[in-house]
């Protein structure tokens, strides 16, 4: 294709996802997690134009996880970029939220296994919802692309959490005292086709990755997805199409939506268990320190 419609390709793409699950809906208020990389920063500029006309207003948010020599580039980026398209960015960190940057996790997280991502990961939705939640928006839209939804699949199946395989349909379900729902518009679109869009688009994002990402398995099935993709092009998108049968399967049979609502007993937000997974990792965290 040539460069005009490769963008309306990938736009379209974006399109055919949110009207197939529905996604958005007249007179929601969506906020994007925009972090400064390829993906987040795609999806703001692709909603910004498929939206424009329409009620749903758009915000971008931005956490800041207190990473050093990483994070200050990105948060430059995301401001620049917002400003350039007319779209407000709101920002939290680490520090304001829990009381420590990701480098201070980083330092006294304790002997037991857990790793950077598992941590990171934890904070930054909620992160994200508490940020969402401030600007008055029910729909969190993340950037995932397709090839982070087979990967997810793979560490979860891995992992053994199957009831979590079951969370990852597309199809929004509300959670939390404000009924967030979050949404994953470019969930059919291949990581290499969002590295086009922005280069095509002199859309500036942080090509540095986080210096933290060797601790995840994720990068491991990266490579061995990316390596078979080169071997048979397409085996991506006939495995998410699979895996896309198999949540729903799962998110039946476990009826994922009906599922027990707890509040922590910490905090009170919505938990799976007594304690949420955010108040578990604080505490072991400040016990080490």
């Amino acid at each position: 294709m040539c460069k005009k419609c490769f963008i309306k390709s990938v736009e379209y793409k974006a399109k055919r996802t949110l009207s197939k699950f529905s996604m958005i809906k007249h007179g929601d208020r969506v906020a994007v997690a925009v972090s400064g990389g390829k993906d987040s920063l795609a999806l703001l500029n692709i909603l910004k134009n498929i939206l424009s006309g329409v009620n749903p207003e758009l915000v971008a948010i931005t956490v800041d996880e207190g990473i050093s020599g990483y994070r200050d580039e990105s948060l430059n980026i995301v401001k620049c970029f917002c400003s350039s398209i007319g779209v407000e960015n709101r920002v939290v960190s680490f520090s304001e939220l829990f009381g420590l940057s990701m480098d201070n996790a980083m330092e006294v997280r304790p002997s037991e296994k857990i790793s950077s991502c598992s941590m990171c990961g934890t904070f930054r939705r909620r992160a994200i919802d508490q940020l969402a939640e401030s600007c008055g928006a029910n729909v969190i839209a993340t950037g995932h692309n397709l090839d982070d939804y087979v990967q997810t699949f793979l560490i979860n199946l891995f992992a053994g959490d199957v009831e979590r395989i079951g969370w990852t349909y597309p199809e929004p379900i509300e959670y939390g005292v404000g009924g967030l729902k979050k949404i994953k518009p470019l969930m059919e679109i291949y990581e290499k086709e969002l590295v086009l869009y922005a280069i095509h688009l002199n859309i500036p994002f942080q090509a540095e990755e986080c210096p933290y990402k060797d601790e995840s398995i994720r990068s491991a099935f990266r490579s061995h997805l990316n390596n078979l993709e080169k071997i048979h092009p397409g085996i991506k998108y006939n495995a998410y199409n699979s895996i896309l049968k198999i949540a729903k399967k799962v998110k039946s049979t476990n009826n994922v939506i009906d599922r027990e609502h707890r509040r922590c007993l910490v905090c009170d937000r919505d938990s799976s268990g007594d304690v949420c997974s955010v108040c578990r990792t604080l505490n072991l965290l400040f016990k080490k320190n």
